[in-house]
């Protein structure tokens, strides 16, 4: 398992794999071997984070902890994003592109209110879930399609604050968008006993999600305790697996192999998710301590990218690139 270093002359605000280069989500590009491409412009101020589609041409950088965005095509700029700037210094941006079912690109975010999701088609910017709403209380923040974008997963918060995660079924939302003011697919119930910090889709219908040390007002039977990996099946409707997380908090950010996950909070971990054990971690490569999607004090987001054929993860650092080879 051995760790190579890409070297950079500033942190990338994103990362995912484009064949066998990395590309940020402001155009800059590397080669494995460490070559960077140069490029004609990169954003910076005031923008801190971004994130690139897997399926399309499509890619945006924002505030974090701000309200501005701007979506991007390769090196062209589509439009602006915008979201409500009630509470928005102190919760992650709530966006994610990609596909839907039937190929059209598009954007998840909640460009009104802080609790009203809105689909948009990425090429046109036309809203394709207007119509009357009755929205939840609920601070919807990191968001994320499944594979085949017929599912998206919000991991948020409501008030005192506590961390929640909802699923709504995107086709369901393009004919009826007040879909996405309810619970969703996962009972509350099933998400109230330990409070939600982060989640990903292992495939198109089970997904992953990780529980703090932080416990709620339930304890029954179908919830999900604190410190804990559960994965739960969309078409059946129930917990596949619920397992103790070993020795560490899971962070705000999964990223999906086969039938394990990668957590990242201080340095990378591999984990199991039938059993949560701990497969190897990498103490070398630090990430930011980020436990929760909200708070007053920001920390930023960890930023990574796990190849397609699942052997490589690449994880920025303040002046390089970590490339580690997974077992």
């Amino acid at each position: 398992m051995t760790v190579e270093s890409i070297p950079v002359t500033a942190a990338p605000k994103a990362l995912v794999w484009q064949g066998d280069e990395l590309v940020s989500g402001c155009g800059r590009r590397w080669s494995r071997d460490g070559v960077e491409r140069k490029v004609d412009f990169a954003w910076s101020f005031p923008f801190d984070a971004g994130i690139t589609s897997a399926s399309g041409p499509y890619s945006a950088v924002y505030q974090e902890r701000g309200t501005q965005g701007v979506l991007l095509e390769l090196e062209r700029v589509v439009r602006e994003l915008n979201r409500s700037d009630y509470q928005a210094p102190n919760f992650d941006y709530p966006l994610a592109l990609g596909g839907l079912g039937d190929g059209r690109e598009v954007v998840v975010h909640c460009p009104d209110e802080y609790n009203v999701l809105q689909i948009e088609d990425a090429v046109s910017g036309e809203r394709l879930t207007a119509g009357s709403r009755e929205p939840q209380d609920v601070f919807h923040s990191r968001l994320s399609l499944s594979p085949d974008g017929r599912y998206l997963l919000a991991v948020g918060w409501f008030w005192h604050p506590f961390g929640i995660a909802m699923v709504y079924d995107t086709a369901l939302a393009l004919s009826d968008p007040s879909t996405l003011d309810g619970e969703g697919l996962l009972p509350t119930a099933a998400v109230m006993n330990g409070e939600v910090t982060a989640g990903c889709w292992l495939d198109v219908d089970r997904l992953v999600l990780a529980t703090g040390a932080e416990g709620g007002s339930s304890g029954e039977e179908p919830a999900l305790p604190p410190c804990h990996l559960g994965v739960w099946s969309v078409s059946e409707g129930r917990w596949l697996h619920r397992s103790p997380i070993a020795d560490a908090e899971p962070g705000v950010l999964l990223l999906p192999r086969g039938d394990h996950v990668i957590s990242l909070l201080g340095h990378p971990r591999l984990l199991d998710t039938a059993t949560g054990r701990l497969l190897a971690e990498w103490p070398e490569v630090g990430v930011p301590v980020k436990a929760t999607c909200f708070g007053a004090s920001h920390v930023p987001s960890p930023v990574a990218a796990l190849h397609p054929d699942g052997t490589l993860l690449a994880v920025a650092q303040a002046e390089s690139i970590a490339l580690i080879t997974l077992p």
